[in-house]
């Protein structure tokens, strides 16, 4: 489990996730892509994310074993791709800019 620093985020993430879960269309996934700008913007790594990420769908998939898990994984799935898209954007673009070079 993340540690108390994080709990906030398990929070928001489990409830955009919560959210989410019966729509899947793009305006859920919406909810996704904001936590992960938020997250880039407070400085938590894609490593806690993705702790936060596995700590909220084990709890979903023992909470709802009325719906079949292979459902709650892909919109997991999907969910996750949202959240770390920004990440992943930040990494383009860093990879994007030349590397600066030194003189003699």
């Amino acid at each position: 489990m993340p540690g108390a620093d994080l709990d906030a985020v398990v929070r928001d993430y489990r409830a955009a996730f919560l959210r989410s879960l019966p729509r899947h269309n793009e305006a859920a996934l919406t909810l996704g892509y904001d936590l992960g700008r938020r997250a880039v913007a407070d400085g938590i790594s894609i490593l806690d994310l993705v702790e936060v990420h596995h700590v909220v769908l084990a709890e979903v998939l023992e909470e709802r074993r009325d719906t079949g898990p292979t459902a709650v994984t892909q919109a997991a799935s999907a969910f996750l791709l949202e959240v770390l898209s920004t990440f992943d954007m930040a990494h383009r673009a860093l990879r994007a800019v030349p590397e600066e070079r030194t003189g003699p």
